[in-house]
């Protein structure tokens, strides 16, 4: 049976002082395909309620818990109850929050990393294995038309064998010791789990690397380390990678590193040619060819030398810049489209749905674990 209308979204998390909620709520309703219903945006009550008002909420669809939001949608009326879970709340509430979703009916969505560590991304990708309904996670650069369109060049194989990966990743908004004025879950190891920046921005360095090239770690070499005295968790992070077809990698990643923004660049380099994109510069995408002038392919749906999934992913012709919200709600669009197909029981499910999901967030958390091993080894080589 077609499903002809919005899907019905609930929120666990975002309330209105929080950066990132605002973010999936703009990225989720950008394409029409989705309408917020319901949410338990803190683990405040009274914050809860002010932010569902504000976000012109029946008082009844408004929740003090994730608990309370899930139950009282599960016994709802199916042409009223939410149809998918958006998780935007700190990484040690994943798990429970992911697990109650899925265990009760309802698709999820969630912010990485997956979990909070490696055991409970386990746990947690047995059980979505075992329920039949969609998972994603929000992997948002991998929404970015012109990652698609480096991906395409990759994996198709002209360009001959991956040699070298470089990503540098580095913000600076943890320059100072800032966490002593203000509580910052990230620097709290019970909030964030076993790492601060790794788990932050490192997970969307290997995400990025593998989702370009389709080539998964080995092994590492890492250096794992807190620059600022005081701070109790790590903010800067150096690793060597091994991949499987004899292709090396290089991560540097800081959010240490003072004056920088969001300066996140990958740099794959293969028998052909060497690609470039750069996050702050996200419609651009160098080419350096071996054996003719460098080309930079810009992004926009009009542009037809580009691979079908870019153009798909520009919603703009030609020099009209797109970026974070827009690769973000990219992802929206596909998990939309995914839950209508499982909704619809089709028996042609989408196969190639362009969606990051529990596989990807456990291997995120596989690649972790092996940073901190061998960080704590003083940078020997330990497996992936």
């Amino acid at each position: 049976m077609a499903v002809n209308r919005k899907l019905r979204m609930g929120m666990a998390g975002g309330s209105s002082d929080a950066f990132i909620g605002a973010i999936h709520r703009n990225a989720a309703l950008m394409d029409g395909e989705i309408e917020l219903v319901c949410g338990a945006f803190s683990s405040s009550a009274k914050k809860s309620k002010e932010t569902g008002k504000m976000l012109y909420l029946p008082d009844d669809r408004i929740y003090s818990s994730y608990e309370e939001m899930i139950m009282t949608e599960k016994e709802m009326d199916p042409s009223m109850r939410m149809d998918f879970v958006s998780i935007v709340t700190p990484n040690y509430l994943h798990f429970p929050q992911v697990k109650m979703a899925i265990e009760n009916g309802f698709h999820v969505i969630c912010d990485k990393p997956i979990t909070m560590n490696l055991t409970e991304a386990e746990k947690l990708a047995k059980i979505i294995e075992n329920n039949s309904l969609e998972f994603a996670l929000t992997h948002n650069y991998t929404g970015y038309p012109m990652v698609k369109q480096a991906r395409e060049m990759v994996r198709s194989g002209s360009l001959g064998a991956v040699r070298k990966i470089f990503v540098e990743y580095s913000q600076g908004w943890l320059s100072k010791l800032i966490e002593e004025k203000k509580e910052i879950w990230r620097a709290d190891p019970d909030k964030s789990g076993d790492t601060l920046s790794l788990g932050d921005i490192g997970t969307h360095a290997e995400n990025l690397a593998e989702y370009i090239t389709g080539l998964k770690s080995m092994a590492v070499q890492a250096e794992l380390q807190a620059l600022l005295k005081g701070r109790k968790m790590d903010d800067d992070i150096n690793i060597h990678i091994k991949y499987k077809n004899n292709a090396r990698g290089v991560f540097v990643i800081s959010q240490a590193s003072t004056g920088e923004e969001n300066n996140l660049r990958i740099k794959i380099y293969t028998e052909k040619a060497g690609l470039e994109w750069w996050q702050m510069e996200p419609n651009s995408l160098v080419v350096k060819w071996d054996e003719k002038p460098m080309e930079v392919l810009r992004a926009g749906n009009n542009r037809n030398e580009l691979c079908q999934a870019a153009r798909n992913a520009c919603r703009l012709p030609a020099g009209h810049p797109e970026g974070f919200i827009e690769a973000f709600a990219n992802l929206y669009r596909n998990f939309a489209r995914a839950v209508r197909y499982k909704m619809q029981d089709k028996q042609d499910h989408i196969e190639n749905k362009d969606l990051p999901d529990h596989n990807d967030g456990l291997r995120g958390m596989q690649f972790i674990q092996a940073v901190i091993n061998s960080s704590a080894k003083e940078g020997q080589w330990v497996n992936v």
